[in-house]
């Protein structure tokens, strides 16, 4: 047991179930996850707080009830073949390594990337497939995937995510369709059996720009 134990399960209670998160994988794997691995040093006693926290790159680790509510939202059963768009600190790719059967996780900035592959190589997780590239076009020779993750807010939703999202997968994405990017929609898409899609609005959130050709 670390030393932040107390302060991880405090935060999972007060601010993941208190707020109605109900996802029984979602929440043993924050209780689980060490949080503060993923941070730089000078922010770890700051790593269960209710807040973004910076990485480096001008990038960050979501708020922790963010990483929770869009981790529920894919309704992960532990067989899923997973992408996530932007590693960023790798703390997100871990919680889905918990529910997910594999994690296919790209990431932009290279120096991230390869942080957060050391991160999760140190912690044993084994089904987790790191890319460098532009997430925004998605991993096209790996597709389909039963569930995307988005951890960026995108000006509209990227063609190519959509048409890697196997039917009846659910697309998880901040949008901000003015491109201000102030306050953006987190939106939850789900492709229907039949490939028609449905659309479904998770409140507000804020995201660095998701940045690509897309």
């Amino acid at each position: 047991m670390d030393r932040f134990w107390l302060q991880r399960q405090a935060m999972v209670q007060n601010q993941i179930v208190a707020r109605g998160v109900k996802d029984r994988c979602v929440i043993e794997a924050m209780l689980k996850v060490p949080r503060h691995m993923f941070v730089p040093e000078e922010f770890q006693d700051e790593s269960y707080n209710d807040h973004p926290l910076p990485i480096g790159e001008n990038q960050t680790i979501s708020q922790p009830y963010m990483v929770a509510i869009m981790s529920e939202a894919l309704e992960l059963t532990g067989e899923e073949k997973v992408l996530e768009v932007g590693t960023g600190s790798g703390y997100q790719t871990a919680i889905l390594a918990e529910c997910a059967k594999e994690v296919y996780t790209v990431e932009r900035i290279e120096s991230l990337s390869r942080r957060a592959q050391k991160i999760l190589e140190t912690l044993g997780y084994n089904n987790v497939h790191f890319y460098v590239g532009d997430g925004s076009k998605g991993l096209p020779d790996k597709a389909p995937f039963d569930a995307i993750l988005v951890t960026a807010g995108a000006k509209h939703i990227p063609q190519a995510l959509v048409d890697q999202l196997a039917c009846g997968g659910r697309l998880v994405i901040p949008v901000d369709e003015k491109g201000a990017f102030g306050i953006q929609t987190l939106l939850k898409i789900t492709k229907g059996k039949d490939g028609k899609l449905t659309t479904e609005s998770l409140g507000g959130c804020r995201f660095v720009p998701l940045v690509g050709d897309y």
